[in-house]
């Protein structure tokens, strides 16, 4: 296999990593994305099964499912709905992780970053100074006037078994788009095109098309992206992106706790733009900051090994690299 030259001076960047896996032909993205497909729907298939025992134990699902898919919402009062949701998307991870390694091999550590691992301690570190932002933000936006008529929190007896599904799921789904988005699109766009902007840009429509919001709300998930592929490709890694969604997702579900709302509601509105344009903005100078000063390697250099003596033909084996 020909290495290419970004292989070997400078090193891969994160959507061009695929190139340091076993298999990288330009059909291993295509291969591993409908084993994904393939694996996630096996799984929804469990899901379903699971989901018809429950209903004969409690009848009553079948029409709140019913209810659901005529008023697609995050109906907080509902425990079970709100694991159901969230547990759909994080099941987008393992059929993932699971495509990869049998398509590209070994080294699947390498669908979370340059270091063949997701690097967990900086992405703690990023998930802190999200939050430290977004609670200051929510303090802020407490001195404007609500947009709209306020809703009234709704009564709900079973508030803490959600608070402990939110607090579960909520890290695994936002980890899971994530890694779809900008771990499986990124690393596909990089495998034949090796500018990062295609990386970074290409896969944004399709992120923006899975969020119902008005133009307020879409023109923040796209600002949301791109910001997300930049940090992905600039650090190296997901753990950047990650953190930020995590964060952003359950501040979005937790406010939705308190108060009774919606925390996937169409109607945004310009404050809640401005709220995501200040947070977004604000994070990624922060991470900016916080990764010049970690000196993290971001790219994986690759080595070709020395000739065999014996056999001149032999195929080229990619070794483990360095990083810079």
């Amino acid at each position: 296999m020909t290495l290419p030259s970004d292989a070997l001076t400078g090193g891969l960047a994160f959507h061009r990593l695929v190139f340091a896996r076993r298999r990288s032909g330009w059909w291993t993205p295509l291969a591993t994305g409908l084993l994904a497909l393939a694996f996630y729907l096996a799984f929804q298939v469990v899901v379903v099964v699971a989901t018809v025992l429950a209903a004969f134990a409690d009848p009553g699902i079948l029409d709140r499912f019913q209810a659901m898919a005529l008023a697609p919402t995050f109906d907080l009062t509902d425990p079970f709905l709100v694991s159901f949701l969230l547990g759909v998307i994080a099941l987008m991870l393992p059929a993932y992780v699971l495509a990869s390694l049998i398509v590209n091999g070994r080294r699947v550590g390498l669908i979370s970053s340059a270091a063949g691992r997701l690097r967990w301690r900086w992405m703690l570190l990023c998930a802190a100074a999200a939050a430290v932002i977004a609670v200051v933000l929510t303090g802020l936006s407490l001195l404007f006037p609500a947009e709209g008529t306020p809703l009234a929190p709704r009564e709900n007896p079973l508030w803490a078994v959600t608070l402990v599904i939110v607090l579960l799921l909520v890290p695994l789904q936002s980890a899971a788009e994530e890694y779809i988005f900008r771990g499986y699109l990124m690393q596909t766009i990089g495998r034949w095109l090796r500018h990062p902007a295609f990386a970074i840009l290409l896969p944004v429509p399709l992120f923006v098309v899975g969020h119902l919001y008005d133009v307020y709300g879409q023109v923040g998930v796209a600002l949301f992206a791109v910001a997300a592929g930049w940090l992905t490709w600039r650090t190296g890694g997901l753990e950047a992106a990650i953190a930020l969604h995590v964060v952003n997702n359950l501040v979005g579900f937790l406010s939705g706790l308190a108060s009774g709302a919606d925390p996937t509601a169409t109607d945004q509105g310009p404050l809640s733009m401005l709220w995501s344009v200040v947070l977004i903005g604000g994070y990624v100078a922060v991470v900016e900051v916080l990764f010049r000063r970690s000196r993290m390697p971001r790219t994986l250099v690759l080595t070709l090994p020395a000739p065999s003596p014996f056999d001149q033909t032999s195929p080229v084996q990619i070794p483990a690299g360095r990083q810079r």
